[in-house]
């Protein structure tokens, strides 16, 4: 009976079992927590990629031709023009009509206004619009920026001297 007694009091060997089982428990689960968040991360957002080239500035009327790539939701894109210390922005663009500028598209702003024509038709109302200015000629020269609302990246950046 000596024996058994003694078995049932020895507890040296169960101290190291649960910590080595709780050491592989914690090991597991942050092994799970550390893959959910790497591999729960996609991509970040692409802005589209599209060739755009600004054709006339006339007036206050500034035009811009999509010669391709990517179609641009127009109701997810903001638009600066810049000349001088003068900044229009439009942002969103809140399109009212078709909203995607893809390819062969004209796109023609009016900077006193902030209307915007998309092939001919009225694509902007003219809301969210602040800093209407005139186009002055003489030399200066004009900016037109497009950035991507939902990546925060730039769509195209073009300059055209008055």
């Amino acid at each position: 009976m000596c024996k058994a007694n003694q078995f049932l009091e020895e507890e040296e060997a169960v101290s190291p079992v649960i910590g080595v089982i709780l050491m592989v428990a914690i090991t597991v689960i942050l092994a799970a927590v550390i893959a959910a968040f790497v591999f729960g991360m996609g991509p970040p957002e692409q802005a589209p990629q599209a060739s755009i080239r600004m054709t006339d500035v006339n007036a206050n009327n500034i035009t811009l031709q999509n010669q391709g790539g990517d179609p641009i939701d127009l109701s997810k894109t903001t638009l600066t023009v810049t000349q001088g210390d003068n900044v229009l922005r439009i942002a969103p663009m809140n399109a009212t009509g078709g909203t995607e500028y893809v390819g062969g598209d004209v796109l023609k702003i009016d900077t006193n206004t902030g209307i915007i024509l998309l092939n001919g038709v009225q694509a902007h109302d003219g809301t969210g619009v602040t800093g209407k200015f005139s186009v002055q000629s003489g030399g200066q020269q004009v900016s037109v920026t497009l950035i991507d609302t939902v990546s925060g990246q730039m769509i195209a950046n073009m300059n055209y001297r008055v």
